[in-house]
């Protein structure tokens, strides 16, 4: 006769089961929990995306709109121009920078060059976008890009979630992260600017038409400066 294993049950003691059963039930048991996972993962990707993120305009230019007059998009090309046209788009403002003169030779849609980057993005990059943005918005739609349309765009559409239209930091982020615009990996510069940003600061600078939240910033003393001189 062979040897039959058993497992001694931990809170009664006793013998429970044999050892392959035993085994048996853990498969099972495994099993049953690798499946749940899986339907739940898949009842996630079935998910509707939020009505309130940026929805998707046009696959091949990473272009999504976020709001009736501000659109953020990859690098575009000649082959955009007729949809700009067609979304009515009257400014594009480029965080890169290589000028859009190469692709956009039209004088119904104006151009404005603003070349940041994110490692060394501070709030009077963040206010000079801001304004430009709401400034531009009062002639037509906008649209921002950069090179991929991810990190550089992504961080100015966060930041105008929530100092202009008064989202969260964790929905901006949520959105900025998760909203299927590029390779999150590239975004770690843009959220810690974001995490540390004082959004009060920006948005009473932004009202009040100051260039930075420092009063020590080199564009304040700069304007100091001048005020100072023409006095």
């Amino acid at each position: 006769m062979g040897l039959k294993l058993c497992v001694i049950c931990p809170v009664s003691g006793q013998l429970s089961m044999s050892l392959p059963r035993f085994f048996l039930a853990m498969l099972f048991l495994s099993l049953a929990a690798f499946s749940n996972l899986t339907l739940a993962h898949g009842d996630d990707e079935a998910l509707p995306r939020p009505t309130e993120w940026a929805q998707p305009v046009e696959a091949k230019y990473n272009l999504f709109q976020m709001s009736p007059t501000l659109y953020r998009s990859a690098l575009p090309d000649r082959t955009a121009r007729p949809l700009l046209e067609k979304l009515k788009v009257a400014t594009v403002i480029n965080f890169l920078p290589e000028s859009d003169s190469t692709w956009l030779a039209t004088p119904d849609i104006a151009q404005v060059q603003l070349p940041y980057r994110t490692n060394h993005v501070d709030d009077a990059d963040v206010l000079k976008v801001l304004c430009t943005i709401q400034t531009a918005e009062t002639k037509g739609p906008v649209l921002m890009h950069c090179k991929h349309g991810s990190d550089r765009t992504g961080l100015m559409a966060a930041m105008y979630r929530v100092v202009v239209q008064g989202w969260s930091k964790d929905d901006a982020l949520n959105e900025m992260t998760q909203g299927g615009f590029g390779d999150s990996t590239h975004f770690k510069e843009g959220v810690r600017y974001m995490m540390q940003a004082d959004v009060d600061k920006l948005r009473t600078a932004l009202a009040n038409g100051d260039c930075s939240t420092s009063p020590f910033a080199s564009c304040s003393m700069k304007s100091w400066f001048n005020s100072a001189h023409i006095e």
